[in-house]
């Protein structure tokens, strides 16, 4: 499946999985990119390329296949949720918030401008297409992107638009921060990662576990990512999504494939 965003409408909220935690969004007119990672390798960046895990699915999209980006959001500094090579490759002159204490990693990037965020602290980001407010949120995970560099904070957002509101769930393992938004919603949709939850578990939520975060925090619809796309977990790229089907009322889980388009 290949989104078609050109097609999208600017009166809605319309979000397509590119593949592990990248999801392309359409909010009210105003174009997201969570996690971009869409290279063929997760990993470090070298003369040669990336090296480290190989993709499993292509991404939906390239990066010329992009319309222009207006926010990307990343939730940390891991391998796999911030590439270098693909944020370099975005269209638009996007905007950005990120974790605390990540200025480091960016300044080399078209984001040096980033808006970075500790939890609990919001930002009012303001386009030609209008204004979105982004909060972070504790998530349970680490943000070092090697070994030792333990200070890289790590983020949930909450993105809210036009009296409406999405959850962006980064990486987390499961914590009850989830219930703590429930007095801020209405949420449309959850942005939820559900593999790699084997062995990692007390880094990465399992489907159970990320069902009941999203009605924790009483979001109507639940959109998987972090599954599928890459060899990270012993669970396999087929359990997640089985897990997740008998965990929750299948009319509210967003997608199931690489590429699929959810429309709200």
């Amino acid at each position: 499946m290949r989104p078609e965003p050109l097609t999208w409408r600017d009166n809605a909220i319309t979000a397509a999985w590119l593949g592990h935690s990248t999801v392309l969004i359409n909010f009210y007119g105003l174009t997201i990119l969570t996690d971009p990672v869409l290279g063929k390798r997760a990993g470090a960046s070298t003369f040669l390329g990336n090296i480290g895990a190989k993709r499993l699915v292509a991404p939906a999209l390239p990066p010329d296949g992009l319309p222009p980006i207006d926010l990307v959001v990343l939730s940390h500094s891991h391998m796999d949720h911030l590439d270098f090579s693909t944020l370099a490759a975005l269209p638009g002159k996007p905007q950005a918030v990120a974790a605390h204490a990540t200025d480091d990693l960016l300044k080399g990037t078209r984001l040096r401008g980033a808006k970075t965020l500790a939890w609990g602290e919001k930002h009012l980001f303001k386009t030609a297409k209008g204004n979105l407010e982004a909060r972070a949120f504790e998530v349970k995970h680490w943000g070092a992107r090697w070994r030792y560099d333990r200070y890289h904070g790590y983020n949930g957002y909450v993105l809210s638009r036009e009296g409406r509101r999405i959850i962006f769930g980064g990486d987390t393992a499961f914590i009850d921060t989830f219930r703590g938004l429930r007095g801020g919603g209405p949420y449309d949709l959850a942005l939820m990662p559900i593999g790699a939850y084997d062995p990692w578990i007390n880094s990465h939520c399992n489907p159970e576990q990320a069902v009941r975060m999203t009605n924790d925090a009483g979001a109507r619809f639940l959109l998987p990512i972090h599954f599928q796309t890459f060899p990270l977990g012993r669970e396999g790229s087929l359990e997640p999504l089985w897990r997740l089907e008998a965990a929750m009322e299948p009319e509210r889980i967003g997608w199931r494939d690489v590429g699929a388009t959810f429309q709200i």
